[in-house]
């Protein structure tokens, strides 16, 4: 255990090899030419050359790039939001269907300025998706919309994959970490969405390093199995900049695979759990047994396609 000083030194095991190869550089081109966000470029996600590269998967982030709250250990560009843009879910869907992409992750900005939270343009995205994709399979990772439930069904009818929303800190330490956010409110919203679509599969994640105990994690575990959650993925927090909460600790990879099993033990239909896993890491591996046939189907006929070198320039 490290111990807490102004800045701990980062252990050998979060170092990353470095991957740019032309899918990732081609995907990187192709959101500037499309005027698109990810979240794997704007939260610093550690894995982001692994999924561009390797595992065709991708998540975009819908609504701007610009949130209305001003989370702690986030580092995604906090402010007033621009308007609407409506032809978003279709360069999304467009690029998509470009990259080949069998599992794409679908987030977007807090956006606490509109009534519905955003999520009209997130329900079109998904649509404009599956209809240019078919057999992508599409999980969304939405804000707690302040807690109406009425854009909760207004989101899950577009029926995605996966429903993903994190909880990203035991109870004790949500005021501290999440702006505007409330523990309960979370775990409800999880809940809600089994009870429109009890198919459904509902995951969670947790960040940890933050001071949190063991027993903690724990007691979250056991909330999210309460509420239905399905998938659960643990990840070390990083300090993305000084300005942001300091690292208290960094796990070792062996207390990550000791929570995974405690995880899974209790009932966690899938647990991810590492120093460098994300929300959305290996999500394509999570999605139920009706929406893998779909993909394997449609990636079958892609690859068959794809016989010459993809053109990012469309």
């Amino acid at each position: 255990m490290a111990k807490n000083e102004e800045y701990i030194r980062k252990p050998d095991w979060l170092k990353i090899k470095i991957n740019t190869n032309e899918s990732y550089t081609g995907l990187k081109k192709l959101m500037r030419n499309k005027s698109l966000n990810t979240v794997c470029e704007e939260a610093r996600c550690p894995n982001i050359h692994e999924c561009w590269s390797e595992r065709k998967t991708a998540t975009f982030m819908i609504l701007g790039d610009t949130c209305t709250r001003g989370c702690r250990f986030c580092a995604v560009k906090t402010g007033l939001p621009t308007e609407l843009d409506w032809g978003e879910p279709a360069r999304v869907a467009e690029s998509v269907k470009i990259m080949g992409l069998k599992h794409v992750v679908v987030t977007a900005v807090a956006r606490d300025d509109l009534k519905d939270g955003g999520a009209a343009v997130f329900a079109e995205t998904v649509r404009r998706i599956r209809e240019a994709n078919p057999g992508c399979t599409i999980e969304i990772l939405p804000s707690d919309m302040k807690g109406d439930y009425e854009s909760l069904s207004t989101l899950m009818s577009s029926a995605p994959d996966i429903f993903n929303h994190n909880i990203e800190t035991v109870r004790r330490l949500t005021r501290r970490v999440r702006a505007r956010a409330m523990y309960d409110r979370s775990l409800t919203l999880l809940q809600r969405v089994k009870e429109i679509s009890p198919n459904t599969p509902t995951k969670s994640s947790i960040m940890v390093g933050l001071g949190e105990t063991k027993e903690e994690i724990i007691e979250t575990m056991d909330d999210l199995l309460a509420h239905d959650v399905d998938i659960m993925t643990i990840g070390q927090y990083l300090q993305p900049t000084k300005k942001h909460l300091k690292v208290e600790r960094y796990y070792h990879p062996d207390e990550f695979e000791e929570l995974k099993q405690i995880a899974l033990s209790k009932g966690f239909s899938h647990c991810e759990a590492g120093p460098l896993v994300r929300s959305s890491y290996h999500a394509d591996e999570q999605v139920n047994a009706a929406s893998a046939q779909r993909r394997i189907k449609y990636m079958k006929g892609y690859e068959e396609q794809e016989k010459k070198e993809v053109d990012f320039t469309l």
